[in-house]
């Protein structure tokens, strides 16, 4: 076979270990896929039109490829990404699949070479390596299978055996393909995630304005602190009421603050009349991490913190071309200070569920599985972004199991905009912690029979439950 995939990794070191690792493995490899973060288009469940040409499907939206493919001089004008003041940039989704074919050996050693490995073998049957003299025969079996109807997004989420996925919408989102979606008599389960960074951090570009439809859609006064907040409640309501189980919060610092009803309001005066300085911007989005976990508490939605990503690092492509086109670098931070405010407000509230992320993986085993392993209210999210990998993942199960367990984690999710990828990404995770338990096991830290139990609950019982996924809408 010409691609690599999954099928190839033997994780684990010795026959027994080995053995054990694919027999735990084959107990969960066909469980349905739990998606319970991503970044999928609702319009593609909605609509279940065909998927476009193979360059717009796999590489024009995916940040893993072109980040790679820039860092070696190539250009996003000749990738297709379009630019924001609509100046031409090149649209032959041919050319752009030569590029991408001809600087395929980039990839070499990268988690994006496994998933699109897997990805041309298993769902395009492709069966040579990607390169120059292969590009325009791997597009055109690609082209051919998008035309037919078993390649549309709601027979590949049945092909791919997902159980349910998430999409991530701003708080301003209208939601309509999710009512289409619920309307239209699938079966298939798509929900939204609430996410309203853009109505939280005032050094969005679009803050002002945002906050503004914000006011409009909710009939709420979002020039107060108190309209502003029951602004938020009537929002997450709303997604509630679109299948929404959890809110996404983004924002590049973890910290948190918890401050009296007066000094949060004249916090918001200021930043409302456009008066604060970037101390009150931090301290604005400090608080409103605080004020979104209390909101969980009312209405029960998990939240989600995904911080420590320095977004659109270089200020140029960002003017050029946007948001999400590969410069969000990962940076260190303090979880246990960041985190406390929040944790003294709402950290010991019965029913509540913060899942936090982190791409400083240095802050596992010395902060965040320790917080994890005491506050009932905190879950450590998976190995993400930067860290979605083998050699990611098993980091994140060696530094965080002797301090936070298992029972403190809530399995994986693949967090992507890539459908296709999807089945990759969940089978890498399967093979790692099978790995893993595999390895606990043949140590004696672990009994066999518990191991088979924990394989079936890290692929699809926790991640269930974490989410609060383990019921119909």
């Amino acid at each position: 076979m010409g691609n690599l995939s999954p099928d190839t990794l033997i994780l684990g070191e010795g026959d027994r270990q080995a053995g054990l690792a694919r027999a735990l493995y084959e107990t969960v490899r066909d469980l349905p896929i739990i998606s319970p973060h991503g970044h999928t288009d609702p319009a593609w469940y909605a609509r279940n039109e065909p998927f476009p040409d193979p360059a717009r499907l796999l590489i024009v939206p995916d940040h893993y490829i072109f980040r790679m493919l820039v860092s070696q001089g190539v250009s996003l004008d000749d990738l297709g990404v379009a630019r924001r003041d609509g100046r031409p940039v090149e649209t032959d989704p041919r050319a752009i699949w030569r590029r991408f074919a001809e600087n395929w050996h980039l990839f070499r050693g990268t988690p994006t070479r496994l998933w699109l490995d897997y990805t041309f073998e298993k769902l395009f049957g492709l069966t040579e390596p990607l390169n120059a003299e292969t590009a325009t025969d791997a597009y055109d079996r690609i082209e051919a299978c998008l035309s037919q109807d078993g390649f549309r997004p709601r027979a590949l989420y049945e092909r791919f055996n997902i159980e349910v996925i998430s999409t991530t919408e701003s708080a301003l989102d209208p939601l309509d393909h999710h009512r289409a979606i619920a309307e239209s008599g699938w079966s298939g389960r798509v929900v939204t995630t609430y996410r309203p960074d853009a109505v939280i951090d005032p050094d969005h570009e679009d803050f002002a304005a945002a906050l503004d439809r914000l006011g409009d859609l909710t009939g709420c006064d979002t020039a107060s602190w108190t309209g502003y907040l029951d602004a938020h409640r009537e929002r997450r309501a709303f997604f509630r009421d679109h299948g929404a189980t959890a809110t996404d919060h983004g924002l590049q610092s973890a910290r948190t603050a918890n401050l009296s009803d007066s000094d949060a309001q004249a916090l918001f005066d200021r930043i409302r009349s456009g008066r604060g300085d970037q101390g009150d911007a931090d301290l604005f989005r400090a608080q409103m991490l605080t004020e979104m976990a209390k909101m969980s508490v009312e209405d029960g939605m998990v939240m989600q913190i995904h911080p420590g990503s320095v977004r659109n690092h270089h200020a140029g492509m960002f003017a050029t071309y946007g948001r999400d086109k590969g410069f969000d670098i990962p940076a260190s931070i303090d979880y246990v200070h960041a985190l406390r405010p929040m944790l003294d407000a709402v950290g010991m509230e019965p029913g509540l569920s913060i899942i936090v992320f982190t791409l400083d993986e240095t802050s596992y085993a010395r902060e965040l599985a320790p917080l994890a392993g005491i506050y009932p209210s905190l879950k450590l999210g998976p190995a993400w972004w930067f860290h979605d990998s083998v050699e990611g993942m098993r980091r994140f199960r060696e530094t965080t199991t002797e301090t936070a367990g298992f029972y403190n984690t809530v399995g994986f999710n693949d967090d992507t905009r890539a459908f296709p990828s999807i089945p990759a990404r969940h089978d890498i995770a399967r093979r790692v912690d099978c790995a893993f338990l595999a390895q606990l096991v043949c140590d004696h830290r672990l009994r066999e029979d518990e191991a088979f139990e924990l394989a079936r609950e890290l692929t699809v019982d926790l991640p269930r439950k974490a989410y609060k996924l383990d019921h119909s809408p």
